[in-house]
């Protein structure tokens, strides 16, 4: 009889304790933040030995990158939902732009630890990571409305502008730093003034 460390998934490639110890990781790390993610925790959460992830995570880098992964997946599916329901009422550019941020702040927020992992590079192996399937497309999405709201612009460079802007109020929130410094319990009326910055004063 197999145990649940040698039981393949359905496609015979033991896709079924990957994905466990990889749903362990997500959880654990929303929980516990990055600090959190040894081996041997996710191993003994997940109910195998602690050997067990090696067979499919040969590194911990690379267990932390498909964790990783699974967030910006969560993060580009909210973010679709959001932008099709703005795009649904009809709603312009900016208006869409400013759903998008909110929706990252908001995952930020929500999901501490796992943002934190998300963009921890230096933690994270690149190719299992896939940046190119992963932030590069809600990247990619951020650009293409700041060009419509400012065509006179080098979109990218406006856009890595405000997504350093927003990364920053996303960390500072995180840290409590921000709503002693400004005064503020909800992050909205920081949220219009960094689009303002980047974008330019919302017509009236």
């Amino acid at each position: 009889m197999q145990t649940d460390e040698e039981r393949p998934g359905a496609d015979g490639s033991g896709g079924g304790l990957r994905d466990r110890l990889i749903d362990t990781g997500v959880a654990l790390v929303d929980a516990e933040g990055v600090a959190a993610l040894s081996l041997r925790e996710i191993a003994r959460r997940a109910g195998v030995s602690h050997g067990a992830p090696r067979r499919y995570f040969p590194t911990h880098l690379e267990l932390l990158s498909a964790i990783a992964r699974r967030g910006f997946g969560h993060l580009g599916a909210e973010a679709a939902r959001a932008l099709d329901g703005a795009a649904g009422a009809g709603q312009g550019p900016r208006a869409r732009l400013t759903v998008l941020a909110g929706t990252y702040l908001t995952f930020a927020a929500d999901h501490r630890g796992m943002y934190e992992l998300m963009f921890r590079h230096d933690l994270l192996e690149s190719g299992e990571l896939g940046l190119r399937e992963t932030s590069l497309p809600l990247f990619g999405l951020l650009t293409e409305l700041v060009a419509r709201v400012r065509p006179e612009a080098d979109a990218s460079v406006v856009a890595g502008a405000l997504w350093a802007n927003l990364h920053g109020v996303a960390q500072l929130w995180g840290w409590g730093s921000l709503q002693l410094a400004a005064g503020v319990d909800d992050m909205a009326p920081l949220l219009a003034s960094v689009l303002d910055a980047h974008l330019g004063p919302e017509p009236r």
